[in-house]
């Protein structure tokens, strides 16, 4: 049987016997080793865990890349607008996109534009600003469709 240092004792393989190194940590061998070599890895390690990050973090950049906020958003709008405006005009315009405050409402006919533009545009406006804030839906633009 081998001699072994007392620090190597506690250390077993699968065939019982004792093996030098696994009762210490991986990080810390490769420390140990690095600072007998000469070599920083603080920068790289730093780098590795630089890159981490949690999820709660990640979910709206993923959201905002692949439009889904702007998608999100725009749903929340068609639901409101059908719930608060009114059926009749409902019917004949719909939202179809909002952009940089502007709500864009696509209109059936050339007379319900009229209408609406005429008659009911500021009401619209003052309900969806309610609803919403008034910097989401500063504006709406109606147009034949």
């Amino acid at each position: 049987m081998e001699t072994l240092t007392p620090h190597m004792r506690n250390i077993r393989r699968k065939d019982n016997r004792k093996k030098y190194g696994a009762k210490f940590p991986a990080y810390a061998r490769r420390r140990v080793l690095a600072q007998w070599r000469g070599v920083d890895l603080t920068e790289q390690e730093t780098a590795q865990t630089d890159r981490a990050q949690s999820a709660g973090h990640l979910l709206p950049q993923l959201m905002k890349s692949l439009g889904l906020d702007r998608s999100r958003s725009h749903a929340e709008i068609v639901k409101v607008w059908n719930h608060l405006i009114d059926p009749i005009l409902t019917a004949h315009a719909q939202p179809t996109g909002i952009n940089k405050g502007t709500l864009f409402v696509t209109v059936d006919s050339n007379v319900w534009l009229s209408e609406i533009v005429r008659y009911r545009r500021k009401e619209i406006l003052q309900q969806l600003q309610t609803a919403f804030s008034s910097e989401l839906i500063a504006r709406i633009s109606f147009r034949v469709g």
